[in-house]
């Protein structure tokens, strides 16, 4: 887990050494925040809906799995559909950058230069620069797509690997506020064990979320506990006022 968000470890340095630590798998991330901030808030809003206008928990324990299954299915499909367009997107603009490499040299020499210019070089630094850039015509491509047009090469394998993420997180998330309705008949006291439980698992996830990306954890486990509260309010009144 450590080298999945953070990459390997680095050799240890000599003492008093700086040892550069950054948060480097952002995607990984972001593919769990997704998948499982979706899983908790849903299927809770959900059988806190269905509690106010059903007495039974079995009722709600199948309809919460058939919304789990079909969430985390479709939040898998948006994820693997989302990372094949960027993968897309990346290598038309590839594309579209040899060909001006190869027609246009001059204008993205000039390019090229503007870029440089912006990080302070003079003249003769620039010329030097650009010349020695523009020789090898894959590293200035490169060079153009990451400072030019802010794209990063896209993993191959990020498609499967965002979709399985996403829903594996929906799944077990969606699975914490069903948990109460499995083991406990009474569809009263089991909605009060799954607002504890869910509010709980809100907080913690919103908190660890929060220190991962280098946000407050108090106020990013607040802000998702909130998310999920006002959606299994809004849901469980609106059942009442049909129901």
């Amino acid at each position: 887990m450590r080298a999945l968000l953070f990459g390997r470890r680095r050799p240890k340095g000599a003492p008093g050494e700086h040892i550069e630590r950054h948060f480097l798998n952002s995607e990984a991330v972001r593919d769990v925040v997704i998948g499982m901030a979706d899983g908790l808030t849903v299927p809770f809003a959900l059988a806190a809906g269905i509690t106010a206008a059903i007495a039974s928990t079995r009722v709600v324990v199948t309809a919460g799995l058939a919304e789990i299954v079909a969430g985390a299915t479709a939040m898998g499909l948006g994820g693997y559909l989302a990372a094949k367009s960027d993968q897309e997107h990346f290598h038309s603009e590839e594309k579209r950058e040899y060909a001006e490499v190869e027609k246009l040299p001059e204008q993205e020499r000039r390019e090229l230069r503007e870029i440089f210019s912006e990080f302070g070089l003079e003249k003769g630094e620039l010329d030097s620069v650009v010349s020695a850039l523009s020789a090898d015509k894959k590293r200035w491509v490169d060079f153009m797509m990451r400072f030019e047009l802010g794209l990063e090469r896209p993993d191959p394998r990020r498609a499967p690997l965002s979709a399985a993420t996403i829903a594996a997180a929906y799944f077990i998330g969606g699975l914490i506020p069903l948990a109460p309705y499995m083991i406990n008949d009474d569809v009263k006291q089991a909605l009060i064990h799954s607002i504890i439980l869910t509010g709980a698992a809100l907080v913690v996830f919103g908190a660890v979320k929060g220190k991962l990306t280098g946000a407050d954890p108090f106020k990013s486990g607040l802000q998702t506990f909130l998310v999920g509260g006002l959606a299994a309010g809004a849901a469980y009144y609106l059942a009442s006022f049909f129901g």
